[in-house]
């Protein structure tokens, strides 16, 4: 957005809170942890969240965690936040650790790129240098490209999925998204 400087994913992330079908992000005493934040995103949620945490491994953030070894108590959010953050490191590791840091009930709100015509992810342990993975993955520092399997993989760490929104119809016009833009919610 050339005036606020929000990209699609977030805003159909906010554009699903406002319409309250997101569980537990209209409740300001969610304990919430949003891992790789977006400053625009992390503006508005410090003001509407009383217990907002960021989480990033190299950036400014709250905390200095690593998504694939969590060095935070079990069962201590509930809701975790993690956009375009999955396709970047071990998935199946971040899964499981998602899951144990939430609280029963708790949410992971996640975007990715997702290409939904590949029944299965494409990973290659061959491909280990930018160049390469910009060709495979479409982006330098990505190390698979998301399939319709996402939902499983995640899945694997012990999660289901609650709900999954797409960017379609007027949305898309009204709110400038990038039609087919998911936003996946999986509950613990």
């Amino acid at each position: 957005c050339p005036k606020c400087g929000s990209l699609e994913r977030q805003r159909l992330l906010v554009l699903n809170m406002q319409r309250d079908t997101i569980p537990k992000l209209n409740d300001q005493n969610a304990k919430v942890l949003h891992f790789a934040p977006e400053k625009i995103l992390e503006v508005m949620f410090r003001q509407f969240y009383k217990n907002y945490r960021t989480a990033d491994l190299f950036q400014s953030a709250d905390l200095s965690l690593n998504i694939e070894a969590i060095d935070i108590e079990s069962e201590s959010y509930d809701v975790v936040i993690a956009n375009h953050v999955l396709e970047h490191v071990d998935d199946l590791k971040a899964s499981k650790e998602l899951f144990r840091i939430l609280k029963n009930n708790g949410v992971l709100v996640c975007t990715v790129p997702i290409v939904e015509g590949l029944d299965e992810t494409y990973e290659n342990e061959a491909v280990t240098d930018e160049r390469d993975r910009l060709l495979h993955y479409g982006q330098s520092d990505h190390v698979r490209l998301y399939g319709k399997d996402f939902r499983d993989r995640i899945a694997s760490g012990g999660f289901v999925l609650e709900h999954e929104f797409t960017a379609q119809g007027q949305d898309v016009i009204h709110h400038a998204l990038l039609v087919g833009e998911k936003v996946f919610v999986f509950r613990k």
